[in-house]
């Protein structure tokens, strides 16, 4: 059973970012799975470490295609990405030293973080560039 499904409420009408996040949602589930099933940690640690990376690469991917349209928010979108990159970054190497577990607390921490970003950051975004209408951004708070 995933722990983040996608909906329609995550399309941005922007083909690379929907593409990014679903692949995302597909990391995050996999983990979440082999957590559930109590894979050892030499099989979780590889797909935990292709979610972390992945998720930094689409960000730098998503920032570049902002700065392309001049998004007047992208600095401040770019210190969103970086706080979460270096708290992810910062456990990814504490599980590997073996300094920490990969908790459901973790795993919910992931998942509330991407979904509450799309629905919240980058739907901006995609009203900023026209291609989410109508332009409604979700408080989750």
């Amino acid at each position: 059973m995933p722990i983040i499904e996608w909906s329609e409420s995550f399309r941005m009408g922007v083909h690379p970012f929907d593409e990014h996040h679903q692949h995302l949602f597909l990391l995050i589930n996999r983990t979440y799975d082999m957590f559930v099933l109590q894979e050892p940690k030499q099989h979780l640690e590889p797909v935990l470490d292709e979610l972390i990376d992945y998720a930094i690469y689409h960000f730098s991917e998503e920032e570049f295609w902002m700065k392309e349209s001049d998004y007047p928010k992208l600095v401040e979108h770019a210190m969103e990405h970086d706080r979460f990159s270096k708290r992810v970054v910062e456990f990814q190497a504490g599980y590997a030293r073996g300094d920490s577990a990969l908790t459901l607390e973790v795993l919910q921490f992931l998942h509330g973080w991407l979904t509450d970003h799309i629905l919240k950051t980058d739907s901006e975004y995609a009203c900023f560039i026209g291609t989410k209408k109508p332009c409604v951004i979700l408080d989750l708070k």
